[in-house]
């Protein structure tokens, strides 16, 4: 991050005082700290367009107090009728216009700098694909063939990491050329991590593109910065940014999963109801308890309610169908390219004999295979 930028951020954060110090470090009144180019520009952008806009108000504010003092009617003041016609009134009224463009385009200078470096696409080291849903982040690492799910992970208003922390973070190398590509699979959302890059709209059925260097370890977080619906508060964004070789050894890791994955979700073995439940009630509290409840009972008038609803009690075929193509026109995504056939049959087992439901019907991933 360039050193204008960096002391910047210590001056906005410090406060005058040293209570004025421990109230800014607390309330982080400031944007966080960049630690990519771009969001080091944008950070200097925002603090030019501040200091600006901070040394008009005082100017303007003591301007209209000396005159509300001096020339006040109870000090005999009388307006000048004459003052369009002086030598200052006439000069006023082209060299104030002429003040106000200068002071616009001090800041559309560097604005204008900032938006092309935004919009410039070089070759990338790695590209991440970024696709919003209601209410959750799916990630596709184009050049590795790794894809997850991320989903808000601490409700618990106790909690520091209350509506931030989620179950599976972004994990990216520091040092590299990241280019982003943001899409939605429902409605407009917008992936933003401020420390890390710039916002931009995920946008149903179109890809937006921007793109990071980071250039400092650490963990960064980001939200959601589309009004998408009722839960627009609950898709938080967690960036782990680590060294390369680290980032080496989460790939290898990650592959290894999916493998095994695949390989347990393929195999021809016929699952008990035990481990068809207790993996299925894990997968329901990450992905669909959002919406339908921990106790499968919706929100009335927005989400349906599975407890004792016939497509969890009735034959499993529209159950299947539901799940892995959704449903056109409503916030029930499509999870057949997001889950697995073990994970799919595991979460429709749980939701056919949870909440007094009942069914005694087990799903298993070749009933899956069958259905896709």
């Amino acid at each position: 991050m360039p050193n204008l930028a960096l002391w910047r951020w210590r001056l906005s954060t410090a406060g005058i005082g040293g209570v004025a110090l421990n109230a800014s470090a607390e309330l982080k009144m400031n944007l966080p700290e960049p630690v990519s180019p771009l969001t080091a520009e944008i950070f200097d952008l925002h603090m030019l367009t501040t200091t600006v806009a901070t040394i008009i108000m005082v100017v303007v504010i003591a301007l209209v107090a000396i005159i509300i003092f001096r020339f006040r009617r109870s000090k005999g003041a009388v307006a000048d009728q004459s003052f369009n016609d002086s030598r200052f009134g006439t000069w006023g009224w082209m060299l104030v216009p002429i003040v106000v463009l200068a002071i616009d385009l001090s800041i559309a200078g560097p604005g204008a700098k900032t938006l092309k470096n935004v919009e410039t696409f070089e070759e990338a080291d790695l590209t991440l694909k970024i696709i919003g849903s209601q209410w959750k982040w799916t990630y596709d690492y184009l050049d590795q063939e790794i894809s997850f799910v991320s989903n808000l992970n601490n409700e618990d208003l106790s909690s520091p990491g209350y509506l931030r922390e989620v179950d599976n973070p972004v994990v990216l190398p520091t040092h590299k050329r990241i280019r982003f590509l943001h899409t939605s699979s429902d409605v407009l959302h917008n992936w933003w991590v401020p420390s890390v890059a710039p916002k931009k709209d995920a946008i149903p059925g179109y890809i937006n593109e921007t793109w990071a260097i980071i250039e400092k370890e650490g963990t960064y977080y980001g939200q959601c910065a589309e009004l998408c619906g009722t839960r627009h508060a609950y898709m938080p964004i967690v960036v782990k940014a680590v060294s390369e070789q680290e980032f080496t050894q989460w790939v290898d890791k990650q592959k290894q999963q999916k493998a095994q994955q695949l390989a347990e979700a393929s195999a021809e073995k016929e699952w008990s109801k035990a481990e068809l439940m207790a993996r299925g009630e894990s997968i329901y509290n990450r992905a669909c308890a959002a919406c339908h409840q921990p106790t499968g009972t919706g929100i009335p008038g927005v989400f349906p309610a599975l407890q004792g609803s016939p497509i969890a009690t009735g034959d499993p075929a529209p159950h299947l169908d539901i799940v892995i193509n959704g449903k056109p026109g409503t916030a029930m995504s499509a999870w057949g390219s997001q889950l697995n056939d073990l994970e799919i049959a595991a979460v429709i087992t749980y939701e056919r004999n949870s909440w007094g439901n009942d069914s005694g019907d087990l799903v298993q991933p070749a009933d899956v295979k069958a259905a896709r």
